[in-house]
């Protein structure tokens, strides 16, 4: 752990929220592989940007890409993968902007981390509120993913290709309180944006600031 360092105050959260006429926040889509968190993901991103708001999408694959790259799929690698991901969607929402994240996240400790990362104040102990956070879980029954399969990942996990695959060498630990749910084997990628952006509304999380 770094030592010798200091938090240096700047704005507050309250300062840019009112700045942008935007309040941000994380929404963290959780799903097994195949799911549709991506793809519900990158439609919730684009309908918020229409809308003129600030928004950016987090990809489980992406970040692997740079941010991750230097992790695997082991429980420990996949919890500094959460970590990590939960810090950068926090400094993201509390620019003002709306971050969208589509991770696997399989297990419920990760996810409270992640939860309570945004519920704390500034780091240096300021006095803004909590961050919104807000958890979906995409519901889809393992047979559905497994028969989507775009990736052929679930074929090679059955094959002992892929080790530590969750839904079949690695669990899944589902939601037990989130605070939306959606099925996209039951509804449209549309009616799924649709349904998170209205729960958002009701909780006045999109309201500009005046």
């Amino acid at each position: 752990m770094a030592t010798n360092i200091t938090w240096h105050p700047g704005l507050t959260r309250h300062e840019r929220f009112a700045a942008r006429k935007q309040r941000g926040l994380t929404i963290w889509l959780t799903g097994l592989s195949a799911s549709g968190k991506s793809t519900v993901a990158t439609a919730l991103e684009q309908h918020l940007l229409h809308l003129g708001l600030a928004a950016y999408r987090l990809d489980g694959d992406n970040v692997r890409f740079g941010l991750c790259r230097d992790l695997g799929f082991s429980e420990a690698d996949r919890n500094e993968n959460i970590r990590r991901v939960a810090e950068v969607a926090k400094l993201f929402a509390d620019s003002a902007a709306v971050a969208i994240t589509s991770f696997i996240s399989p297990y419920r400790q990760d996810r409270k981390v992640a939860r309570e990362l945004h519920a704390s104040a500034t780091q240096g102990g300021g006095d803004d509120d909590p961050i919104p956070f807000v958890e979906v879980y995409v519901d889809v029954p393992i047979e559905v993913a497994e028969q989507r399969d775009p990736k052929g990942l679930y074929k090679k996990a059955r094959a002992g290709e892929i080790k530590e695959f969750t839904g079949i060498s690695a669990p899944y630990e589902a939601p037990e309180s989130p605070e939306i749910t959606i099925k996209t084997h039951e509804s449209s990628v549309e009616e799924c944006v649709a349904q998170i952006v209205k729960y958002l509304q009701d909780k006045n999380l999109l309201t500009v600031s005046q």
